[in-house]
């Protein structure tokens, strides 16, 4: 049985579209150039259930940007980019001229500005359309392996936790990439968030 049905699956998908059009806004004032960035689909797994989609074993490893918050209902989100994928953001980021030397020293730098960008973006839309308040530490960065990010995504809240998987299509001077934006809830924070996506819902007519 789904978690989400269609339309608070459709409602999840136009709240964080709201907040990639917030990020795409202030990462084209950073680069320059346009930045279009859209979330074109939105599912509920549970944390043993990510599979090759997410977390692709043949991709080697991934830079991911991770940040907790907590509100009505608590949360890691975590943004996931292959690490090849990361070091082309970059570069499109920082500048296209840059050697691979130049860009790996700000790589760290420039993930976390992208990623506290977008997450903070799709904080910050969630809690308008949704009327609460969230509450976020700072990002942290850190290159992984698939192996590893499962080990820690499971052990972070337990059995009983699921994981709300955004799919992510980012474009930069006009270099497509893809990546996931993942927030890890417990059950109890699971339930919580579809409350008040049913909530909104009614506001708008729709539940």
């Amino acid at each position: 049985m789904s978690i989400l049905n269609e339309i608070e699956r459709d409602a999840l998908t136009e709240i964080f579209n709201v907040g990639a059009g917030r990020a795409a806004q202030s990462l084209s004032e950073i680069v320059g150039d346009e930045v279009r960035l859209s979330v074109p689909s939105v599912e509920v797994l549970r944390t043993g259930a990510i599979d090759e989609r997410v977390l692709p074993r043949s991709r080697g490893r991934f830079a991911t940007v991770s940040q907790n918050f907590d509100g009505p209902f608590d949360a890691e989100a975590v943004l996931l980019f292959t690490e090849d994928r990361a070091l082309s953001i970059v570069r499109d980021m920082m500048g296209s001229q840059m050697s691979l030397e130049d860009l790996a020293e700000f790589e760290r730098e420039a993930m976390c500005e992208l990623g506290n960008i977008i997450l903070n973006a799709c904080l910050s839309a969630m809690a308008d359309m949704l009327e609460i308040t969230l509450n976020s530490a700072l990002p942290q960065y850190l290159v992984s392996s698939s192996e590893d990010i499962s080990m820690r995504l499971a052990s972070a809240q337990g059995e009983d936790s699921f994981v709300l998987v955004l799919h992510i299509d980012l474009v930069i001077e006009k270099h497509q990439t893809d990546g996931h934006l993942i927030f890890l809830l417990s059950s109890t924070s699971l339930h919580a968030l579809v409350g008040h996506v049913q909530r909104y819902l009614g506001k708008i007519g729709l539940a």
